[in-house]
């Protein structure tokens, strides 16, 4: 299996700020989710909040 990796800075993706406890701060960035991250599965607004961000394809 390929190793995942972070694509960018890591500051300010959710799961670091899951490992900060900064609850509030997600709750933002995850209000109208159209990214996943294909490494740990979180959803945002948008692609600079994850690790290796996919876009959400409209159902």
């Amino acid at each position: 299996m390929a190793k995942t990796v972070c694509k960018g800075s890591h500051k300010g993706h959710l799961c670091v700020l899951a490992s900060e406890a900064r609850y509030d701060e997600i709750r933002k960035l995850v209000k109208h989710p159209k990214f996943l991250c294909f490494n740990c599965g979180r959803a945002a607004t948008s692609g600079k909040n994850l690790c290796n961000p996919m876009p959400l394809k409209d159902a």
